[in-house]
């Protein structure tokens, strides 16, 4: 697809690995203005990692861009480890990024995912935030693990249909429990062909309109393996978030400015959840793009997201 909307493909100036607790080691880099205005990427999943596209939504003459792989994810090692791998971790491992790189505040930038970690983090961490361009909003409720386990069924009955299938039919009652059985099984037999099953599934109902290179993209094991595994590990467990939840912690950001970008048809995290974040946050503007699904990278969804975070660079 033609992505002339986003900023030109551009290296890091800088990457490195960073030590963290549980024997991980977190891969991240620097793009683009040195002494530019710090902006940090948050990529989805759990589990997905980050790749060279997500540079690219950021004017690199202006901003400073950091980019990292999540604990387990993408770059970062080891690949699809779970253990001490929760959202507090997650929270305290940007804490430990920001203070290795000499940064006071920054913009968040995530989606899907990536939005509630920037939620989390931000919650955790008020005074170290300058606003946040959030998309595809997620905020981890059981309702929403249902819809994708479950619900998506009723707009993607052939994909969930091959992502139940994969399982035999005594299992089918757990879901969850099975893959996750599947995902943490040591054996590359075992662990590989679920995790593509999922991974695809998720692939497959990204988009408004069917995008094989983004099934492909998915469907790529080490993408696939972290995916999968890591996101069932998260949904396993509540996305390791606070009895109550996210909105309720809003009281601590409602001040910050934010950008909220929503596919009216995304399925994979239902426009709803926008809402009743936006209805929550006095300070942020929701933008429902009327075109788009779930994908960063769909047409209306990527120039709304460049032209959010241009507000920021001039002011809102």
């Amino acid at each position: 697809m033609p992505r002339g909307d986003l900023f030109p493909e551009i290296g890091p100036t800088e990457t490195g690995y960073l030590p963290l607790s549980a024997g991980h080691i977190m891969y991240w880099e620097q793009v683009g203005n040195p002494r530019g205005q710090p902006v940090l990427f948050l990529h989805g999943g759990p589990g997905a990692g980050a790749g060279a596209v997500h540079r690219r939504f950021f004017d690199p003459a202006f901003w400073r861009i950091v980019v990292f792989d999540q604990r387990g994810a993408g770059r970062s090692r080891p690949l699809g480890n779970l253990v001490a791998n929760t959202t507090p971790d997650l929270v305290e491992d940007i804490e430990v990024l920001r203070r290795h790189l000499g940064i006071e505040r920054w913009l968040l930038f995530g989606g899907s995912w990536g939005s509630t970690l920037a939620l989390a983090y931000a919650q955790a961490h008020p005074q170290r935030v300058s606003g946040c361009v959030l998309r595809g909003v997620f905020l981890g409720r059981p309702e929403e693990v249902a819809w994708f386990l479950d619900g998506l069924q009723a707009v993607f009955p052939d994909a969930h249909a091959a992502f139940l299938g994969f399982l035999p039919q005594a299992e089918r009652h757990d879901v969850l429990g099975a893959y996750l059985r599947r995902l943490t099984h040591p054996d590359p037999a075992v662990h590989l062909p679920a995790a593509r099953a999922w991974s695809i599934y998720e692939g497959s109902c990204s988009t408004l309109l069917p995008s094989p290179d983004t099934v492909a993209a998915f469907a790529q094991d080490r993408t696939a393996l972290g995916l999968a595994r890591i996101e069932a590990h998260y949904f396993a467990h509540a996305l390791f978030l606070p009895p109550g939840g996210l909105l309720g912690g809003m009281h601590r950001i409602g001040h910050l400015p934010a950008e909220i970008v929503q596919g009216r048809y995304d399925m994979i995290c239902p426009t709803r959840t926008a809402f009743d974040l936006a209805a929550a946050w006095p300070a942020a503007r929701l933008t429902v793009i009327s075109d788009a699904g779930h994908s960063a990278l769909e047409p209306g969804i990527r120039r709304t997201l460049v032209a959010a975070v241009e507000r920021f660079r001039h002011g809102r």
